[in-house]
């Protein structure tokens, strides 16, 4: 199936199933072919020593495999909210602490591949670590749905780092769940996680907020610049080593 087709057929079927899909409905493909098009740009080249985990571009996430689309690890944002993480970035810097992102711009192939997997009970090599007390079929909606707002280049997940008065030695905090741990337990005010764990996430987000980026509550690492610079387009512009 073409990819477009693919794209409206997995919308059709699975229909708006809660209010993050909801929030996503009806966007508009561009035609986009090239990050540049898009008004894509790699968060290094605001600042260079970024920390970047980028899960999707190789084996270490919840599929279990590199995913669609993403061929370098690399962050791309919609310029705008690119320069405001950069403000976010450099802002803790000055109180000792760093981000380290796992997901920033994600192509519409690579929704589709998610989808693809949410839908295959035969796979579960991976329930043990990412989704031990849920059902696979109850990952649709809240927690994977067919439309990201990742696809429109203003949404990024990612993660804190406390280090040490120089800033050159940094440790990852302790968010009480992995990322894209799909449980109650990742709500970001989940009462289920240590006290400390719980300010750890606040940290992040008060960080992140005063930047002008909201959390989606039941991920406490999932984060949206919240003027959208094209709150209605999402891209399939693939992620490709730099030239």
């Amino acid at each position: 199936m073409e990819r477009r087709a693919l794209y409206f057929a997995v919308l059709v079927c699975f229909g708006l199933q809660s209010g993050q899909a909801a929030s996503d409905a009806k966007p508009v493909l561009s035609s986009a072919t090239t990050a540049a098009e898009a008004d894509l740009v790699d968060i290094t080249s605001l600042v260079p020593d970024i920390t970047l985990d980028m899960r999707y571009a190789g084996a270490d996430n919840f599929v279990g495999a590199p995913i669609d689309g993403y061929g370098a690890a690399r962050c791309l944002l919609k310029s705008r909210v690119a320069r405001a993480l950069a403000d976010v970035e450099r802002n803790l810097r000055k109180r000792a602490m760093r981000l380290q992102v796992f997901d920033c711009y994600r192509p519409v192939r690579a929704v589709n591949r998610f989808v693809e997997w949410a839908t295959d009970p035969g796979d579960q090599k991976t329930k043990a670590q990412h989704y031990p007390n849920l059902d696979k079929s109850e990952l649709l909606g809240d927690y994977i749905a067919p439309v990201s707002g990742h696809s429109r280049g203003a949404t990024i997940d990612l993660t804190l780092k406390k280090c040490d008065d120089r800033g050159t030695h940094c440790r990852t905090l302790d968010m009480g769940t992995d990322f894209d741990f799909f449980d109650p337990r990742a709500h970001t005010d989940s009462t289920r996680v240590s006290n400390a764990q719980r300010a750890n996430r606040q940290r992040l987000r008060a960080a992140m907020q005063a930047g002008g980026f909201k959390n989606y509550p039941m991920e406490w690492w999932h984060y949206r610049f919240e003027t959208e610079p094209s709150p209605e387009t999402i891209y399939d512009v693939p992620i490709e080593k730099r030239p």
